[in-house]
């Protein structure tokens, strides 16, 4: 068959699929009045993750299932945005990676707001001055994100998504590698791509700024300087990618949550946040944690952080599998709050990987 010919059948198949993906918005948006009216979040994690799991059952390629994923990102993402003027607001400036994660989970159509602090995240979303907002919650190398879990323990705000994101460092300049000078970044980045740089770099000043994003801009704006930033960094600061994945480290993930208003609904693969306190006591961490093993509740994440209201009082996050509506989570947690002081129920929402 000549190419004229496949195009021509392409072409038949580009028009039946934009008659499809209106037909299909049009009943997104119908879906957004119901929502409206019933003051529900236009955002729906558990049926996003139900597409997702569709998907995965009906492809049977050619194309990469990550590919079609994407596809549907950008389709959900206008959606929403015709059911609502939807508001993401992020850590910023622009081009950061908690940006790159947003716009993984939200996509190009909604609006975007840069924060200066995680705590101007939680506090627009509190008002509703963003109906969503995303922060950083751990790294696979340095840990957890300790302003994220302090916000937690006075803010309203429940977590309904997570989102994992590979961080991949670039070196980005407008001149060619041996001519430059000057490496811009963060000091954590100079940290994670410290052998690189001895080996490829070695004469090259580096100099500290407040952010990936922000060495990209001076990159831009200087002769015979670089920065190390993302791929998002590069394209919204108009800087040529010299090199990719220069991390010393071959993984480096950070995970970020997803805070709104309201939790998310079952999915049948969740995850769930709570906060917990317990008295200053012999075995009082072995009857906290003894529920979760009763009842084979699998923690995926326990970590401690100071009260700062008593001396040596803590609090404790937990991770763990399911929903707060799973008849093991309900049993579990209701022997839980019997041993504590308190327990907070954070958010329950659909598991990023399985």
């Amino acid at each position: 068959m000549k190419i004229d010919d496949l195009r021509k059948k392409i072409d038949r198949i580009d028009r039946k699929l934009v008659d499809l993906i209106n037909e299909r918005t049009s009943y997104a948006v119908k879906i957004g009045k119901i929502k409206r009216e019933t003051r529900r979040g236009i955002y729906s994690p558990e049926r996003e993750k139900e597409v997702y799991r569709r998907l995965s059952e009906l492809s049977r390629g050619p194309l990469p299932l990550e590919s079609l994923r994407a596809i549907y990102r950008e389709i959900m993402s206008a959606a929403m945005a015709l059911e609502k003027e939807l508001a993401i607001a992020y850590l910023g400036p622009e081009a950061t990676f908690t940006h790159a994660a947003a716009r993984k989970k939200f996509g190009s159509s909604v609006r975007y707001a840069a924060m200066a602090s995680i705590t101007d995240i939680f506090s627009h979303v509190e008002r509703g001055s963003a109906d969503y907002g995303v922060v950083p919650i751990e790294n696979s190398i340095e840990g957890a994100v300790t302003h994220t879990l302090d916000m937690f323990i006075d803010s309203r705000v429940k977590i309904c998504a997570e989102i994992y994101l590979e961080i991949a460092h670039c070196l980005l300049a407008n001149c060619p590698a041996p001519e430059i000078r000057k490496v811009y970044s963060k000091s954590e980045v100079f940290g994670q791509c410290r052998t690189w740089l001895r080996s490829t770099l070695p004469t090259a000043e580096l100099v500290e700024v407040s952010s990936t994003a922000r060495a990209a801009e001076l990159a831009a704006q200087e002769k015979h300087a670089s920065a190390i930033a993302s791929e998002l960094a590069a394209e919204i600061y108009g800087v040529k990618i010299l090199e990719r994945g220069i991390e010393d480290s071959g993984r480096n993930e950070t995970r970020f949550l997803v805070i709104g208003n309201s939790s998310a609904g079952p999915s049948g693969d969740d995850k769930t946040s709570i906060i917990v306190s317990i008295a200053d006591r012999v075995g009082a961490l072995h009857r906290m944690l003894y529920p979760f093993k009763k009842h084979a509740i699998n923690l995926t994440k326990i970590e401690s952080r100071p009260s700062k209201r008593k001396a040596w009082e803590y609090y404790f996050f937990i991770d763990f599998i399911g929903h707060i509506n799973d008849g093991n989570v309900v049993k579990a947690l209701r022997e839980l709050q019997k041993q504590c002081l308190f327990v907070e129920h954070l958010g329950s929402y659909p598991r990023a990987r399985g």
